[in-house]
């Protein structure tokens, strides 16, 4: 169960009911985002992560941007995120822990995979074969975009976020995953 509820809108103040209205106009309202409306500078914090997704799409395509969430979530052992990006992954028809990827996308997974473990041991190695696929500019949005998923992680891990319903097809179970 989650640490924190879900906000109530029946008792909610008005700027965290105008908040919800406009929250649902463009996102789903997952548990997440049903607690993260507690503050509606957090959840705006927290969203920023779909604007710099839209960003990075362009040149790392959905696929791409999934896989570096997928790598991040996994090291960092977030039921929640890990679970949303093997449905996504499934939807594609592939099996989420046998992932057949290209050098590209190897370098993705490799640089997703460490800023979540340790960012300060990002080698010359893995930046180089960074750098060798993307731009400065981009490797700034592919940074930023990660390290917003890292804060999704930590919200939804730290505060023991309830795994949406929705996503109960696709439930790992922690102690086996993550071990």
């Amino acid at each position: 169960m989650s640490r924190v509820a879900k906000v109530d809108l029946s008792t909610a103040p008005d700027e965290i009911r105008a908040c919800h209205d406009e929250l649902i106009k463009s996102h789903a309202l997952t548990n997440m985002k049903a607690v993260a409306l507690n503050s509606p500078v957090a959840l705006k914090a927290i969203l920023e992560w779909y604007s710099l997704f839209a960003q990075v799409v362009p040149y790392l395509t959905k696929r791409g941007a999934i896989l570096l969430s997928f790598a991040i979530s996994r090291a960092n052992a977030c039921e929640l995120c890990s679970t949303f990006m093997r449905k996504e992954i499934i939807g594609w028809g592939e099996d989420p822990e046998q992932l057949t990827l290209t050098p590209r996308e190897q370098v993705i997974w490799d640089f997703g995979h460490q800023l979540a473990k340790d960012a300060n041991r990002v080698s010359d190695a893995l930046y180089a074969r960074l750098a060798a696929e993307f731009s400065p500019t981009q490797i700034v949005e592919l940074t930023t975009f990660g390290a917003l998923m890292i804060v999704n992680n930590v919200f939804n891990s730290a505060l023991r976020i309830d795994v949406d319903e929705v996503l109960d097809p696709y439930r790992i179970d922690p102690e086996q995953y993550f071990a």
